[in-house]
């Protein structure tokens, strides 16, 4: 393994809430994180991801925007089962095909790919909020910007859990 944790920070700027992804990592690129821990903005760029998890991790966590009904701004941690087998999407003849989108950004299918090249992504953790709106538009909205404070202390609670050998029960518990 290259290194033990990857922060895989996902989103689409152009579409309001959910450049949430990309804003945490605007904010942990100056976090002064240990070496072992990757921080990254993939964007919409799922192929990029599968390729770099397939280095190798013990934990991958995944920072987005993602809808769970709760009100506008809340973040959570859950922890993901990337087990199952990747969205499918049926052709003419009615038969599932992997939908692989080099500029989508599909967790599923992300894990899928990682999969079929042998890659291990390891515990893998999403830290998430709860987006106001992911309608056309540049910008967060109040809730989900004043968000990112919270989710990027999360996260440096995830990796000093991680440090200590600790585990991430204790962070990952209840989120806000």
């Amino acid at each position: 393994m290259t290194g033990r944790m990857l922060i895989a920070c996902v989103g689409n700027i152009f579409l309001g809430d959910d450049g949430f992804g990309v804003e945490v990592a605007s904010r942990l690129a100056s976090a002064g994180l240990p070496d072992w821990v990757r921080v990254a903005d993939y964007g919409i760029s799922g192929m990029h991801l599968a390729y770099d998890l397939a280095e190798g991790f013990e934990t991958t966590i995944l920072v987005d925007a993602s809808a769970r009904g709760e009100p506008p701004g809340t973040v959570f941690v859950m922890e993901l089962d990337i087990s199952g087998p990747p969205a499918a999407v049926a052709d003419e003849s009615g038969r599932g095909i992997p939908l692989l989108d080099g500029h989508g950004m599909q967790p599923d299918v992300v894990f899928g790919m990682l999969d079929m090249i042998g890659g291990n992504a390891g515990r893998v953790l999403l830290v998430g909020c709860e987006p106001a709106s992911t309608e056309p538009g540049l910008g967060l909205s109040a809730p989900v910007a004043a968000a990112v404070d919270e989710a990027v202390r999360i996260l440096r609670g995830l990796v000093r859990a991680a440090e200590a050998g600790t585990g991430t029960e204790a962070v990952a518990g209840g989120g806000r």
